[in-house]
């Protein structure tokens, strides 16, 4: 099970009893919310993409929307998605459970700085009804992130940037 290898993970790094699991599905930024009793915008979404034929993770805020002309700036192509039936045999965890712990071998994960304006953030744990809470500096360092990158919109506006 994919919350297995993101368990093991997490435990590698520390985070033992971070992790939160549900008895109630949190597969959706609002599920996630309703489960774990934050606002939505709290919630760490990872979105499962293809950059040519490599798989990337982007883990964004809740409320962000990717900006595909930022996306297009920073990685110089457009945004597009896995298919659902690419996504866990591509990343390691079923849709609903993306996260970006324990993941397949050799997929590099971006952070989008919609993440930097929160204290804690909440991502999926492998599972389609689990989560882990994260400072956004654990969070980097947990995912392995190779970068912090500026490629949503939708979050700025709600905070008057």
């Amino acid at each position: 099970m994919s919350i297995q290898r993101a368990r093991a993970h997490l435990e590698a790094l520390g985070m033992q009893g971070r992790i939160r699991e549900f008895p109630v599905s949190s597969a959706t930024v609002e599920l996630a919310a309703l489960a774990v009793g934050v606002e939505g915008k709290r919630i760490a979404k990872t979105l499962s993409l293809w950059l040519e034929d490599q798989v990337i993770l982007l883990v964004t805020a809740g409320d962000a929307k990717i900006d595909n002309a930022r996306y297009r700036h920073q990685f110089g192509k457009k945004a597009r998605m896995l298919s659902f039936e690419e996504v866990e045999p591509a990343v390691g965890h079923g849709v609903g459970g993306v996260c970006p712990f324990g993941i397949n071998e050799g997929i590099p994960v971006y952070l989008d700085v919609s993440l930097k304006r929160f204290e804690t953030v909440f991502p999926a744990c492998g599972s389609d009804n689990s989560a882990v809470e994260l400072t956004p500096e654990e969070l980097e360092r947990c995912a392995g992130a190779r970068a912090w990158v500026d490629v949503c919109k939708g979050w700025q506006e709600e905070e008057g940037q």
